[in-house]
Formats: structure tokens, C-alpha cells, sequence
């Protein structure tokens, strides 16, 4: 019995032998800014302030969002709109875009809708996401649109939703999420 928890994929050295079927590698490269600035850019700002700079661009993204090509085009007190346009690179072996960029679309929104409800110094980390997916993605869905709400504030744990929809307007995934607020110190 193979043991695949062992093996690296490919493994080190390898490559399509002559005549291979695979075609040409494909490369993206992606830049992002250090997550600790970027982190640091919340010091005194609630989060609303915070979500508002990071769509503003007056704070750089995360290096997810410059990784899975993800943005904010719309904050509000409770409500966050990201947009996504995902590449090739995130397809799954089935030949549709993989569950984990919608996931994470989703968890991004809920949890940044969370944030926009917060205090200055105050923080959140999800607990849970349940992703419901409607339709497959892929190339042809063009830019994804995520509406993210939260449905109960709260001092201890916040509850969101999540909407993504493809650039037709067809619903392909909805999400809702718990969020563990953490208090500043003292």
C-alpha cells in the first residue's frame, strides 16, 4: 500500500518525461506587503475605520487578498462587498474552481463585516463557517461579487452571512459564520 502522506507531489526532481500530455507549466506570481504592517495599519482606527482604509487603499491588502485576487469595494457599519476574480491557478482536479477560494470569499466578507461593528483595539477570529455551495465556478463565471452581513452582533460572539454571486448575478455559494470577539486587555 502507497503511504501519500510520505510522498511530496511532485517529487523533488521531477518533471513530465519527453511527450507528456501535460503541456506547459503555467507560473503566476503573486506580491504582497508584510503582514505585520498591513496588521499594525488598525492601531486606534475601529474597525470600521480599519475595513474602510484596507478598500480605500490606504492601507495594503493582506497577502490573501493579493494571493486569491480578492478586494473591498464596499464597507458599512455591518456590511462588507468584496469582489474576486479568480484565475486557473485556484482550479480544483475536476476542472472547476476550488470550494476553498469561495470559502474563503465568504469567511473573508463575514469576518470582515464582523469587524466593521468593533471598537478601536478590539479583535475577532472566526469559530466556525458552514458553506453551502449552489453552482460550480470557473473561468467562465467571471468576476464573483461577496456580500457579507452580520445578523447579530455581540460582545462575546457575533454571528454573519455570506453571499457570493458570479458576474451573471446567479448565487454559487452562501456561508454563515460565528465570530469569537476578543476584548482588548484591562
Amino acid at each position: 500500500m502507497t503511504n501519500f502522506a510520505e510522498r511530496q507531489y511532485p517529487p523533488p526532481g521531477r518533471t513530465p518525461p519527453p511527450g507528456a500530455t501535460w503541456g506547459k507549466p503555467r507560473s503566476k506570481q503573486v506580491t504582497w506587503y508584510d503582514p505585520a504592517t498591513v496588521a499594525a495599519g488598525a492601531d486606534g482606527l475601529s474597525g470600521l475605520e480599519f475595513i474602510t482604509a484596507l478598500a480605500e487603499g490606504r492601507i495594503a491588502p493582506p497577502p490573501i487578498a493579493s494571493l486569491l485576487n480578492m478586494w473591498p469595494v464596499r464597507v458599512e457599519r455591518g456590511l462588507v462587498v468584496f469582489e474576486c476574480v479568480p484565475d486557473e491557478s485556484v482550479y480544483n482536479p475536476i476542472g472547476v474552481v476550488h470550494g476553498g477560494l469561495l470559502c474563503t470569499l465568504a469567511d473573508s466578507v463575514a469576518g470582515c463585516a464582523v469587524h466593521t461593528t468593533l471598537a478601536a483595539g478590539t479583535g475577532y477570529t472566526s469559530i466556525d463557517i458552514t458553506v453551502n455551495y449552489t453552482r460550480p465556478v470557473t473561468l467562465d463565471s467571471g468576476k464573483l461579487t461577496a456580500t457579507g452581513r452580520v445578523t447579530k452582533p455581540g460582545r462575546r460572539v457575533a454571528l454573519a452571512t455570506a453571499e457570493v454571486t458570479d458576474a451573471a448575478g446567479r448565487l454559487v455559494a452562501t456561508a454563515s459564520s460565528n465570530c469569537l470577539i476578543i476584548q482588548p486587555p484591562g
